[in-house]
């Protein structure tokens, strides 16, 4: 039976190590659900027969396009975050947030030829940092104050931000085919990037799992 502290601490004493309502051990603090994980048990679903969302798997490192429960058009390999996909990433890490998104802009001027911006860090993504310590309650108020100011999220933050669907611009198309090379975003080539960007629109739903 493993040893923890208070039954070391007792055997250490000569004490027997029982419980006892007389004796009162620290409180511990609730564990912090992962919001984000809940969203996605669920999330990989369209909300109704026409939607057109977007699915990316990270384990298989394909981006699928459906239209309902219609998979329209695959897109494979794709390159993730070197620093892996979390629920829970911060700024600098080049992880890439795991979620439920929402297209929010396009930069076809972009040095990835094309970039697809999506709305990270949500709400839920901004509620685990609260609860994390990651965001002090300032920094979460300060959250949804920008985000209401401007329609879309800070992207300053310590969760960091500029997340998006993008191609790879002049970099190496043999590097993309072997490995996850970006700072967090998703990449597909450049090809593969216009006729995404040609089928998705501002709205479109974005799930990374």
């Amino acid at each position: 039976m493993p040893v923890n502290r208070r039954r070391f601490l007792a055997l250490a004493m000569g004490f027997p190590a029982v419980a006892s309502a007389s004796v009162t051990a620290p409180a511990s603090p609730p564990p912090v659900s992962d919001i984000v994980a809940t969203i996605l048990s669920h999330a990989a679903t369209p909300r109704h027969s026409n939607e057109l969302w977007v699915l990316i798997d990270d384990k298989e490192a394909v981006l699928s396009i459906f239209r309902g429960n219609t998979l329209i058009e695959r897109f494979a390999p794709i390159s993730l975050g070197t620093g892996g996909a979390r629920t829970q990433r911060v700024r600098g890490d080049s992880t890439t947030p795991l979620g439920e998104f929402r297209v929010y802009r396009f930069n076809r001027q972009s040095k990835w030829h094309i970039f697809i911006g999506i709305d990270y860090p949500t709400p839920p993504h901004a509620r685990m940092a609260l609860e994390t310590g990651i965001y002090s309650q300032a920094d979460y108020e300060a959250y949804f104050d920008e985000y209401r100011r401007y329609g879309f999220p800070p992207q300053d933050t310590a969760l960091g931000g500029a997340i998006g669907i993008h191609g790879i611009g002049t970099s190496d198309p043999e590097i993309h085919g072997r490995y996850h090379w970006t700072q967090g975003c998703i990449a597909v080539n450049n090809q593969q990037i216009e006729r995404i960007a040609s089928l998705v629109d501002v709205g479109t739903r974005v799930v990374i799992r």
